[in-house]
């Protein structure tokens, strides 16, 4: 009985998901329109951070909890899933084009994140306080960068008859955002509690199920921002949502307490470095993913997969 309750759960999870991100998408895009911001830049910041909620939220509270696997896992594990998964099943279903920042400036910067990480991962077996100091430093460097780089694309504002009023747009934003953290946390908990059930260990459950459960409003706006055409979300919400996860998530959980980094996650960190390089690589040419990067991503993920079954 109580297994089926964690599937009805589940199940419940997803709804609020689906309905969350579209929602969100449609309203913080129709902000970005009457505010003149540029798609890419509210892909990189406010769908990004949004979207990281869950990620943070559970990352953080393992963190206090002394569930230090949790606390990486989660963040490593979905930065993987964001590009192997979702990039995968985003570009699977349609094309999704690149911005030439993004590759020139944003995902180079994520895979030099990434490194750090792993290299203060590596020396020390954690992330201490200094090396929280360090994180947030560059994450402010980050929102900085963002916030030339609106204002130098700042958008001429065009209304439309069928514009929503500004209201409508934030109240959009809001309710959605809403539903996907709880969405996120009631499919958490319900997967977490599935997998226990299993009999699968801490470092499998934060790489693989929660790191999912957090990483579906990612997949959720990601799909529904690049059917509704609004690829500088898309895209722009993976490679924002990984700098953020690494920076702030892991940032302000080191300010709170040293993040332990077992040995096991240098692997697992060095996959997310090379998830990120397989992504620079197909968006260098064409601009833009296509349904055969999408397939090798998902191949690429099955791969790791694997490896984690047989660990």
């Amino acid at each position: 009985m109580e297994m089926v309750i964690q599937l009805l759960l589940l199940a419940l999870g997803f709804f609020m998901l689906v309905k969350g991100a579209d929602w969100f998408v449609d309203g913080s895009s129709g902000i970005a329109d009457k505010l003149g911001v540029p798609q890419l830049v509210i892909g990189l910041t406010i769908v990004a951070m949004g979207t990281s909620a869950p990620e943070a939220a559970v990352s953080i509270t393992a963190a206090l909890k002394g569930s230090a696997e949790i606390t990486i896992g989660n963040i490593v594990g979905s930065n993987i899933l964001n590009i192997l998964i979702i990039l995968g099943i985003t570009s699977a279903i349609v094309s999704v084009a690149v911005a030439k920042s993004t590759i020139r400036y944003e995902i180079p910067w994520m895979l030099f994140i990434t490194a750090v990480l792993l290299a203060l991962g590596y020396t020390g077996n954690q992330v201490s306080f200094m090396e929280g100091v360090i994180l947030w430093v560059l994450f402010l460097m980050y929102l900085g960068y963002l916030f030339v780089m609106a204002m130098r694309d700042k958008q001429e504002v065009v209304e439309t008859e069928e514009a929503k009023p500004f209201w409508k747009l934030v109240l959009l934003s809001i309710v959605g955002l809403v539903l996907i953290v709880l969405g996120s946390d009631v499919t958490v908990d319900a997967a977490t509690a599935i997998a226990k059930a299993a009999g699968l260990s801490e470092r499998f459950i934060g790489l693989t199920i929660v790191a999912l459960g957090t990483s579906l409003p990612e997949l959720f706006t990601s799909v529904s921002a690049a059917i509704k055409g609004k690829a500088d979300i898309a895209i722009g919400n993976i490679v924002g949502s990984n700098i953020f996860n690494i920076l702030f998530v892991v940032g302000t959980a080191a300010l709170i307490l040293p993040v332990e980094f077992a040995p096991n996650f240098v692997i697992d960190t060095a996959v997310a470095i090379g998830a990120g390089v397989l992504l620079l690589v197909c968006v260098a040419g064409k601009k833009k993913l296509v349904r055969s990067h999408g397939i090798i991503m998902l191949v690429c993920y099955a791969a790791y997969f694997a490896y984690l079954m047989m660990g």
